[in-house]
């Protein structure tokens, strides 16, 4: 009985397949061809890992702009927080020192100018807003008001404009919502929107 190695191709894996033809029962014949798995495993994860297709590409570049877009919204919201709380701090530093201020003479400054703040500017860019109520003439136009249309101050305002950088006197203005103010006579610093 003679055998033989006869080579041939595997259709679409460009593999060999080694297949043993000889003397045996037919029975044993299919159990003694043998296919080289080894091998074709191995070509085909050479064949995969070459490089990405075109879809796989598209996939991580979608991936990737829409991890870009949630961090960049994110990131600007840790901004706008971190600007408010400036802003907080400041008006707080800035209220103390107008409150001491007042205790020392006795009365309010017409300025921030007059203890020395005078440029002062809020973290997005506008200068910090100041009235002083309780030394100005009675009927003070610009007082700030809360949604009773009620001053929230009686001794001074103080207050950024916000983000948009636009102010209106009423509190539930739309323009006030993002404003950060002083109020109850310094008892309540934040935004406008939440007093």
């Amino acid at each position: 009985m003679q055998r033989k190695l006869l080579l041939c191709q595997a259709g679409r894996w460009n593999t060999r397949k080694r297949v043993l033809i000889g003397g045996l029962p037919d029975m044993h014949a299919s159990i003694m061809k043998t296919v080289n798995l080894h091998h074709m495993r191995v070509s085909t994860f050479k064949r995969r890992s070459c490089g990405m297709t075109l879809i796989e590409v598209v996939i991580v570049m979608a991936i990737l702009a829409i991890l870009a877009s949630i961090s960049s919204i994110v990131y600007i919201d840790y901004i706008n927080k971190a600007r408010m709380y400036n802003a907080i701090d400041t008006i707080s530093a800035l209220s103390t020192e107008l409150a001491s201020y007042g205790m020392d003479t006795g009365v309010y400054p017409q300025s921030l100018a007059e203890i020395g703040y005078g440029g002062l500017l809020d973290p997005w860019g506008n200068p910090y807003e100041y009235l002083n109520i309780r030394n100005a003439a009675a009927g003070v136009g610009g007082m700030r008001k809360d949604k009773f249309l009620v001053p929230i101050n009686t001794d001074f305002d103080l207050y950024s404009k916000g983000l948009n950088g636009e102010s209106a006197a009423a509190l539930n203005a739309a323009k006030s919502k993002d404003d950060i103010i002083r109020a109850n006579d310094g008892q309540y610093i934040g935004l406008a929107g939440g007093f």
